[in-house]
């Protein structure tokens, strides 16, 4: 091969190269074409951008109909502000607002004039207004022990030319809802709202919160309800009625005792609290369901106040099928922390470890339905009360009586308890142990369990770590029944069993130790150093 030949293979070469790439993309490109037969979709449309305008209309509709019948509540009053109210750190009460309850806090002790906000809705054309029952009562309490309404109640309705606000009159309240009716006379008829069916609300339906937030009055928000039969958020006695609708359209100070309403512009519940770390709304609200607020309002314009039922039981709730099996039953509330002194309960012979199984024939399978329908049942009436003992059935007639009467019983009973067994032994005693005395639910529970004849027993409260109690097992929780074979019925009589032992004296101590709802007894014994 010649040298001319051989200077032109490389360009030879590079045409070759290329000659081949333009015919693989060739090749290439038509295959991806073949794969592609479609042009498009010609019976499928197009997907709109959304729009809110529909939505936007029904909150305009349901806010117009709404906001001639919400009132702006204005309350003073003259209050003392005691030192328990007082945080060191906000951050410790979620749900602070259940002191503060809308308003603002007034300055530290002392009495002083506060000015307070609220709202409410007008539910009678001649002025009847459903409010909250801490939006027109002072919080602290005068000498009978009884919280005070609030000295001056002012009304002003939303458009209305009377700037100054109606004076109204407290018809009667609920304390047990947080749920009061007031009543104001604006000389002409007046736009209403209508209750709706709060039961058929569902989680995840949209509502409006109306009301007067910060003295804005006509304040719409909006949102969802979030949760339903939220009963976690007050606890005791006064909680026992409380079973809110959590939502969370932007609830704030202000807004207590406004109405919560569905899209057809119906009340469903009553803006009540809120959850909050910093005194405003954080997105989640409570209001009081529309069917409760509905009897409430029926029982006070009828009467004036609102009576529940009551028989004077007292168990823990809730409760699980272990408990109900350990007592011999399937179902029902068992009576597992007494009966009260002086009540229908304890006149028909009903005991702590029974269980309430059906009601005038009606099976109950929870506290709250057996609170439902002895609340529900008119005072004097007699029911019939079938509950299981010791694994028998059995059944009695309970006459029922006024729920507040035998809450207050309780509350007075509970003091004195308090004040008796408060004072416990020092435990600088040669035992090394503090004790004090039962209180009477207690006493009665032992007695109770352990078949005893007479009131027996201290409490433990501490055992002074490495002393001879301590040493000698006794716990915390322990109820001391006897010493040396010497009852033991209260702090007094410790003392002076105790003030007779001596250094090197043996010690035989009877002692229940609670385990699995129930009392074991057990000997411990030492000798004194």
């Amino acid at each position: 091969m010649s040298s001319n030949e051989r200077r032109y293979l490389p360009a030879l070469a590079i045409v070759i190269t290329l000659g081949v790439g333009i015919v693989i993309g060739t090749f290439v490109s038509g295959g991806v074409r073949a794969a592609r037969p479609y042009a498009g979709a010609p019976d499928a449309r197009a997907l709109p951008a959304p729009s809110a305008v529909a939505l936007s209309d029904s909150f305009a509709s349901v806010a117009s109909t709404v906001e001639p019948a919400v009132v702006n509540i204005n309350t003073e009053s003259t209050v003392k502000v005691s030192s328990h109210r007082q945080l060191e750190n906000p951050g410790d009460a979620p749900f602070g607002d259940f002191f503060d309850r809308f308003f603002h806090n007034g300055p530290d002790g002392g009495d002083f004039r506060q000015q307070s906000l609220g709202s409410g809705f007008i539910l009678d054309p001649s002025g009847y207004v459903m409010t909250n029952y801490h939006v027109i009562m002072q919080e602290q309490e005068d000498s009978s022990g009884q919280d005070r309404p609030v000295d001056r109640i002012h009304v002003f309705i939303h458009g209305d030319d009377n700037l100054k606000g109606y004076l109204a009159k407290i018809v009667g309240y609920d304390k047990s809802t947080d749920l009061a009716v007031i009543k104001i006379d604006a000389g002409r008829p007046l736009s209403t709202v209508q209750f709706g069916d709060s039961d058929r609300m569902r989680v995840g339906d949209w509502v409006l919160a109306v009301g007067s937030p910060f003295g804005l009055e006509a304040t719409v928000t909006a949102g969802i309800v979030s949760a339903k039969d939220r009963r976690d958020i007050e606890q005791g006695v006064q909680g026992q009625f409380k079973r809110f609708i959590q939502t969370d359209a932007a609830i704030n100070p202000g807004n207590s005792g406004g109405p919560l309403v569905n899209l057809a512009a119906q009340v469903i519940g009553i803006n009540t609290a809120i959850a909050t770390r910093h005194g405003g709304s954080d997105g989640v609200g409570f209001a009081m369901p529309s069917n409760t607020a509905r009897k409430v309002y029926n029982a006070i314009i009828s009467t004036g106040s609102v009576h529940r039922g009551a028989i004077g039981v007292n168990y823990t709730s809730p409760q699980g099928p272990s408990l109900l099996h350990a007592f011999g039953a399937s179902h029902g509330v068992v009576i597992d922390r007494g009966v009260e002194p002086g009540t229908p309960a304890e006149r028909a012979g009903l005991k702590i470890g029974d269980v309430i199984v059906a009601l005038d024939g009606k099976p109950i399978t929870t506290p709250d339905e057996m609170v439902a329908i002895i609340s529900d049942t008119e005072i004097g009436k007699t029911i019939k009360v079938d509950f299981v003992r010791d694994g028998k059935p059995m059944s009695t007639p309970v006459e029922v009586a006024d729920r507040d009467r035998i809450i207050n019983s309780e509350v007075a009973q509970e003091q004195q308890d308090e004040n008796e067994g408060q004072a416990p032994h020092g435990g600088a005693g040669i035992l090394g142990l503090s004790v004090r005395n039962l209180t009477r639910e207690q006493s009665q529970e032992l007695a109770d369990k352990l078949h005893l004849k007479a009131p027996q027993g201290v409490l433990v409260m501490e055992a002074k770590p490495d002393g001879f109690a301590d040493e000698t097992g006794l716990q915390h929780g322990d109820v001391i029944l006897s010493i040396n074979h010497q009852n033991v019925a209260s702090v007094e009589e410790f003392n002076r069993v105790e003030s007779q032992l001596k250094s090197g004296t043996d010690v035989l101590f009877l002692v229940a130790r609670r385990t699995d709802g129930s009392f074991a007894t057990r000997f411990l014994a030492d000798r004194l150093p």
